[in-house]
């Protein structure tokens, strides 16, 4: 099996306005290709000892693997969340022509 070159990352945010804030410094500093933003998530997560719950907005993003430290540091530049989530999943397969914009879009 090939090493995973592409990765799809998750970050909620706590708004819109800040998950396109955090979309677009993405993609100007060309660290992703591609993020859909979808409103009116609802979140139950454990914090502090207590289980909480908050309407979020999940931001989707499309890159490659290798710049995933550099996608952290600067949503954490970025983010209101004191913990925010910052996971990656990997693009196993994918079109080649659409992986192939993936890298033309990116660093």
């Amino acid at each position: 099996m090939p090493a995973v070159r592409y990765i799809t990352i998750f970050i909620t945010a706590s708004s819109r306005k800040e998950a396109e804030k955090i979309a677009l410094s993405l993609l100007k500093k060309r660290l992703v290709a591609c993020a859909n933003i979808f409103g009116g998530v609802d979140s139950i997560f454990s914090w502090k000892g207590k289980i909480d719950k908050a309407e979020e907005t999940l931001i989707i993003l499309k890159t490659k693997r290798n710049l995933f430290k550099k996608i952290v540091l600067e949503v954490k530049k970025i983010h209101s969340y004191k913990t925010p989530e910052i996971i990656a999943a990997p693009i196993i397969e994918g079109s080649k022509d659409y992986l192939e914009w993936i890298n033309r879009n990116t660093q």
